[in-house]
């Protein structure tokens, strides 16, 4: 199971101490944060007000030369404050359109630090079209993610043009800060040789490195948080891969299928218990799963179930450990008091992952706005900061994480403006290239007339 969980295995060996960011040099369009509990907030207040704190993470805190999203906001051993990530980029650059949407800045300040984030990666490392996972945010050389992960990243590619694709949905205005936030993106997209990350098989490769070739041999499949790389690999306008390549590819493996009933819910495909929870979040920040579906699997279907499975899980509490129930629950991949770890009922060290519950509103709304008003009326004090929720806590060990994750705060505002409005849904599905694309996987979709 773990060789499928993106950072589990890496990021236990990569971090091991922890120690805060120094201070950066204070942004003058910065958001101030309301770090004040206020217990009278309406469901919509609330949702603002998160939405908004949390984007600080990605506004007031993103690296001051490229504006990319930094990995983490605390310095682990072996990597500095220099580390941005491309995935996460993409999910801040999606988070950033809805702070324009929600006026919480202005369509102007929004296109500028988007066309900052495109100038910069026009200049990056980059390996046959695709990025690597970390880049040096002043420099835009690639710092390497593990002794042999020092090359090109398609997944984590695939979640940064998840958003650069959404972005360019958006910003269709006729200037020449919009037009050229089109134009880079555009180009960079026709560049990405998907099917070369093939090796001529039917099946999608992760890595390739310019120094150590094929050697990490990992392929993309299963079920899990990589169907948007399949996606977007049909969708590409010029390096497209074949159908076969998704469906004797990512489509055909032991972790696939599944079928069966946990806690009296069908889960249609994935790991026994679902996995943990971002396999729901981060190819749906803009793959709209409402009313989705392909030969394997209906995707609305198999999303709210992997949460309620995720949520009874939590409330049966198996391990007893303190302070899970029907109002704190949420296991996903995250910091936690003994490292970083990819919780999931398989998977359970105590530890509950606020991104979890909120980054599911779309599925499960009266849960996780039980969730919500939970984690921050009860337990504010605990675990709101001026970047929104701290990314874990364990009250069986007494824990509270004094960190932030890129991947885990961006699908928390992007997730919550999916259910509000369905924003990014819309941009990002009214792509002609994403259409193109999963109409040739076999899937039909509302969004495609």
């Amino acid at each position: 199971m773990k060789r499928h969980l993106r950072h589990t295995c890496l990021m236990l060996i990569v971090i091991c101490s922890f120690k805060q960011v120094s201070a950066q040099k204070k942004n003058p369009e910065g958001i101030k944060p309301e770090l004040k509990i206020q217990k009278n907030l309406t469901d919509n207040q609330l949702l603002d007000l998160v939405q908004k704190q949390t984007f600080r993470y990605f506004w007031d805190f993103a690296h001051p030369v490229s504006g990319m999203a930094r990995e983490r906001s605390n310095v682990a051993f072996e990597y500095g404050n220099e580390v941005v990530t491309t995935g996460g980029t993409g999910f801040g650059i999606m988070a950033t359109i809805v702070a324009s949407e929600r006026k919480f800045i202005t369509r102007e300040q929004a296109a500028a630090r988007t066309k900052k984030i495109v100038d910069f990666l026009w200049k990056a490392d980059m390996f046959h079209g695709a990025f690597p996972h970390w880049l040096n945010g002043e420099t835009g050389k690639t710092i390497r993610f593990s002794p042999k992960d020092d090359g090109a990243d398609i997944v984590e590619t695939s979640f940064l043009f998840q958003g650069l694709l959404t972005a360019r949905q958006y910003y269709t205005v006729d200037n020449a800060t919009e037009r050229d936030i089109r134009n880079k993106i555009l180009w960079m997209w026709e560049g990405i040789e998907w099917n070369w990350f093939t090796q001529n098989q039917n099946v999608l490769y992760w890595h390739w490195s310019p120094n150590n070739g094929w050697s990490m041999n990992h392929q993309i499949k299963g079920y899990n948080e990589c169907l948007m790389t399949y996606v977007l690999a049909a969708s590409a306008p010029k390096y497209a891969i074949d159908k076969k390549v998704y469906d004797e590819g990512w489509a055909m493996s032991n972790t696939f299928f599944n079928g069966k009933k946990f806690n009296n819910i069908t889960l249609p495909l994935g790991f026994d218990g679902g996995g943990p929870l971002f396999f729901s979040h981060y190819s749906y920040l803009g793959l709209d799963p409402r009313g989705l579906k392909d030969k394997y699997a209906d995707y609305w279907e198999q999303n709210k179930n992997h949460t309620l499975i995720n949520r009874a899980y939590c409330i049966e509490n198996p391990k007893n450990y303190k302070g899970y129930s029907a109002k704190s629950w949420g296991l996903t991949a995250s910091d936690s008091w003994q490292g970083y770890a990819a919780h999931s009922p398989a998977e359970d060290l105590g530890v509950i992952t606020p991104t979890a519950a909120l980054s599911a509103f779309p599925y499960t709304p009266e849960y996780s706005m039980q969730a919500l008003r939970h984690f921050y009326e009860d337990m504010g004090d605990q675990l709101w900061t001026e970047y929104g929720f701290a990314d874990a806590f364990s009250e069986q060990h007494n824990w509270v994480a004094k960190s932030h994750l890129a991947i885990d705060q961006g699908p928390i505002i992007v997730m919550i403006e999916n259910y509000r409005t369905g924003l990014l849904w819309k941009l990002f599905m009214s792509s002609p290239d994403v259409q193109k694309g999963l109409t040739k996987l076999g899937f039909s979709t509302p969004a495609i007339k």
